[in-house]
C-alpha cells in the first residue's frame, strides 16, 4: 500500500461521524491504500470485492435503461449494521468507505467525492461505457408491452411498474441465479443475464458485511446502483430468492422500493419453485 495514500483516506473516518473504513482500490482489485483499523487480509479481500461488484455494476447498465450516456455514479451496500459506498476515484481506481447506519449520506458523500478531487488531476473519472456498448445491449433494454412471456409474467411487479412513474423493469431471481418471473416486456434472455450478474452482485456485496461493522448475525438488506441515466435495486425477498429492479433517474425510488417490499410476500408464495408462477 501507498502509505501517504492511506493517510489521506483518513479524512473520511476524522470527519465523518460514524463514518468506519476507508480503502482506495484498482479497478483489478489491488489496495492503494487504507484507513487504520483495517487488517492487510481484510482490505484485500474487500478490494477484490469492491472490483468485482463495480465491473457487473457497470455491466448491467443496459438493465437501467436505453439511453446512451450510461455512466456509472455509484453503488451502495445497506446492511442492518451498516453502509458500505463504492464511487469512482478516477481511471482505473475506485474509492470505497464504510459507516454506521445513522451516518449522514449527505456528508459521507460530500467527503468521498472532496477525497477524490484531493487525490490529484491523475486520477480522472472511470472510463463511460461507449456508444457502440450502448447499441449492442439497447435491443433488450425498452419495455416492450407484451412482449414478455405469458407464463414468466409476475403480475404484482407489473402493477408495481405501472403504479410508480419512472419505474422500468423488475426480476424474481432465486438463490440459484436462475429467474422466476419477471415484469412484461423482459424477454427470458434479458431475464436470465441481469440474474446472473445480479447472483455475482450480491455475493460480492456480502463478502463487504465485514467492511461496514464487525457484528454478528449482519444481515444485507440491499444493494443500490446508480448511473447517469438511471437506478437499480437489489433486495432480499425472502432465503432464497432475490428482486431487481430498474427505474430512470427521476424516479421516486423511496417510492418504488417501498411497494417493491411491500408485494415481495405475496412474489415470493407464488413463484417458489412447485408451485407455479403468478399470472396477474
Amino acid at each position: 500500500m501507498t502509505a501517504d495514500l492511506s493517510w489521506m483516506l483518513e479524512d473520511i473516518v476524522h470527519n465523518v461521524p460514524r463514518a468506519r473504513h476507508a480503502v482506495l482500490l484498482s479497478a483489478d482489485g489491488l489496495p492503494r491504500g487504507a484507513t487504520e483499523g483495517l487488517a492487510e487480509a481484510d482490505v484485500r479481500t474487500i478490494s477484490a470485492a469492491m472490483a468485482g461488484m463495480q465491473s457487473l455494476s457497470r455491466a448491467t447498465a443496459h438493465f437501467a435503461g436505453p439511453e446512451e450516456d450510461r455512466e456509472w455514479n455509484q453503488t451502495i451496500i445497506e446492511f442492518s449494521h451498516g453502509w458500505s459506498f463504492l464511487i469512482g476515484a478516477g481511471q482505473g481506481s475506485y474509492l470505497a468507505a464504510a459507516a454506521a447506519p445513522d451516518v449522514d449520506m449527505q456528508q459521507i458523500s460530500f467527503r468521498m467525492h472532496r477525497l477524490v478531487a484531493r487525490l490529484g488531476n491523475n486520477l480522472t473519472s472511470p472510463p463511460r461505457v461507449g456508444p457502440e456498448d450502448a447499441g449492442r445491449r439497447r435491443s433488450g433494454s425498452p419495455r416492450q408491452p407484451g412482449s414478455g412471456d405469458a407464463g414468466f409474467v409476475l403480475g404484482a411487479l407489473d402493477r408495481v411498474v405501472a403504479e410508480v412513474a419512472g419505474a422500468r423493469h423488475a426480476v424474481l431471481l432465486g438463490s440459484d441465479g436462475l429467474p422466476r418471473g419477471a415484469t412484461d416486456g423482459m424477454s427470458r434472455d434479458l431475464a436470465d443475464t441481469v440474474s446472473a450478474a445480479m447472483t455475482g452482485i450480491h455475493a460480492y456485496s456480502r463478502v463487504t458485511s465485514q467492511f461496514a461493522g464487525a457484528v454478528e448475525d449482519a444481515q444485507w438488506r440491499q444493494t443500490v446502483i446508480e448511473f447517469q441515466h438511471g437506478w437499480i435495486f437489489l433486495i432480499a425477498a425472502g432465503p432464497d430468492a432475490l428482486l431487481a429492479a430498474a427505474a430512470e433517474h427521476d424516479c421516486d425510488i423511496e417510492q418504488f422500493t417501498t411497494r417493491l417490499h411491500e408485494v415481495v410476500p405475496a412474489l415470493t408464495a407464488a413463484a417458489t419453485p412447485g408451485k407455479g408462477t403468478e399470472r396477474g
